[in-house]
């Protein structure tokens, strides 16, 4: 189930608290709230407004300011359409996808629409549903390392694959999934398979490997993450032919660590930790009896997570202890090219620790001399971050941010330009030392002459080096 969410994050600082990051209003705010946003790799973040169908761009001012940017209206979704609860990704080539919803102009439906916005035109399509499903909902979702798109059904154990090249989908003919995908939330892992917890099934833990198409049990949890939900007696009834939905009850989202650990949290007070070859371990509790079921958390460029409470508490997890930062807000979590992160689309977090240097973004190969208006390529490593970064709730609203952005900076006004990323060699995190590319577009309206270029992923920039814009 979907815990209302705040349109406009409220901010507070909790008494007897104090903390040296802190949370900044956009001087903007989304002029219909934002329930849902999307760093496009542009630079700009794509939010979905208030009344489910109204999408809007926020463009950062010409220092790259998101707290002094500007927003402007886009084109809705198509007639019928106006979802909330989705799944949610931006896919390789820098369109946006949307699938489902658990509600459609407000009515739990599990509708099985869905949509994908191209950022060059500003348009919405429709996407025809995978054969044979009546309903998506508020289903789990993965961009494969390949740039596939990996939808579970909610309602079933059965998962299908859309390529973003043929817009085609393909049934995932996968084996020894525990339970159905209702309330999961799916995290990529650096070895390409998928992670999750179950909810029907909890403790249980599993993990998707795609090559074999087999789902492997990764055993318990250690504790219990998941919290009931209706205390299993609900029923809620969905179309087309109004069969009952018992939901199986709610966990929180999970974040992959720098250190390779996945920090999962839970709709009980309780949270794990796990790690790769070892299992799974207990995790401190929330304090205050809090829990994050429903809710969001992302990744901080310094590796910690930032965790939003039920209660709208701001927690960060660093490894070793979950502290409360004495901050409070409400909606999703976005991370921005900055290294903020933007939540609820009306405010940014700002956070006072800083990257290592192994995390960042390397550059291999660029041309040194770049036309504005054309689209070259750029090499490297880690240009797809250490992890999605997370951002949505799991099983919707997943906001990952595991591409790469390229920002030119003007030597002489210090201006910022983003040129737009597409077509990366690689969806995958934590890639190390692999090559990787990507190509990007250089604005037509970049400023010539000497500048610097970064590439920049989950906020964490490369090291610079030098081009000429002509």
């Amino acid at each position: 189930m979907l815990r209302v969410l705040v349109a406009t994050a409220a901010l507070a600082v909790l008494p007897g608290m104090a903390s040296a990051d802190s949370i900044t209003p956009l001087k903007n705010a989304p002029p219909n709230g934002a329930q849902v946003t999307f760093l496009l790799t542009d630079g700009t973040v794509l939010a979905q407004g208030g009344s489910d169908s109204d999408f809007w761009i926020l463009t950062p001012d010409k220092t790259g300011s998101y707290v002094n940017g500007t927003w402007k209206q886009v084109a809705s979704l198509q007639s019928g359409y106006a979802p909330n609860a989705e799944a949610s990704q931006v896919l390789a080539d820098g369109r946006v996808l949307l699938e489902g919803g658990e509600y459609n102009f407000g009515s739990f439906t599990l509708t099985n629409l869905g949509a994908v916005y191209d950022p060059v035109k500003q348009t919405w399509t429709p996407v025809k549903p995978p054969k044979g499903w009546q309903n998506i909902g508020d289903s789990p979702s993965v961009v494969l390392p390949d740039g596939r798109f990996l939808l579970g059904d909610k309602l079933h154990k059965r998962g299908a694959i859309l390529d973003p090249k043929t817009m085609k989908w393909a049934a995932v003919s996968y084996t020894g999934k525990d339970d159905f995908n209702a309330e999961e939330g799916w995290t990529l892992m650096p070895d390409g398979s998928v992670l999750t917890f179950d909810v029907k099934a909890h403790p249980k833990s599993e993990s998707y490997n795609i090559t074999t198409q087999t789902w492997t049990d990764l055993g318990s949890t250690i504790v219990n993450l998941q919290a009931p939900d209706c205390s299993g007696q609900c029923c809620l009834q969905y179309p087309p032919s109004n069969k009952c939905y018992y939901p199986p009850g709610e966990v929180g989202p999970a974040v992959l660590r720098p250190d390779g650990t996945v920090f999962a949290t839970g709709a009980s007070s309780h949270n794990a930790i796990y790690t790769p070859g070892k299992g799974w371990a207990a995790g401190p509790d929330f304090p205050f009896g809090d829990n994050a079921g429903d809710s969001f958390a992302t990744l901080l460029t310094d590796g910690d997570v930032l965790v939003e409470g039920a209660s709208g508490r701001l927690y960060d997890w660093n490894g070793k202890t979950l502290t409360n930062t004495g901050l409070a807000a409400g909606g999703l979590m976005t991370v921005l090219p900055t290294g903020q992160i933007l939540i609820g689309g009306s405010e940014v977090y700002n956070s006072t620790g800083t990257y290592q240097a192994a995390w960042q973004p390397t550059i291999s190969s660029v041309p040194t001399n770049i036309d504005r208006g054309k689209t070259y390529q750029i090499t490297g490593t880690q240009f797809n971050g250490l992890s999605q970064a997370g951002g949505g709730m799991g099983d919707e609203f997943q906001s990952s941010t595991n591409y790469p952005l390229v920002q030119i900076t003007n030597n002489a006004s210090k201006n910022v330009f983003y040129a737009r990323t597409h077509d990366h060699s690689t969806m995958g995190v934590a890639t190390g030392n692999t090559p990787v590319s990507t190509n990007f577009d250089v604005p037509a309206k970049a400023e010539t002459g000497a500048s610097t270029l970064v590439v920049i992923a989950n906020g964490i920039p490369s090291s610079p080096v030098s081009v000429t814009v002509k």
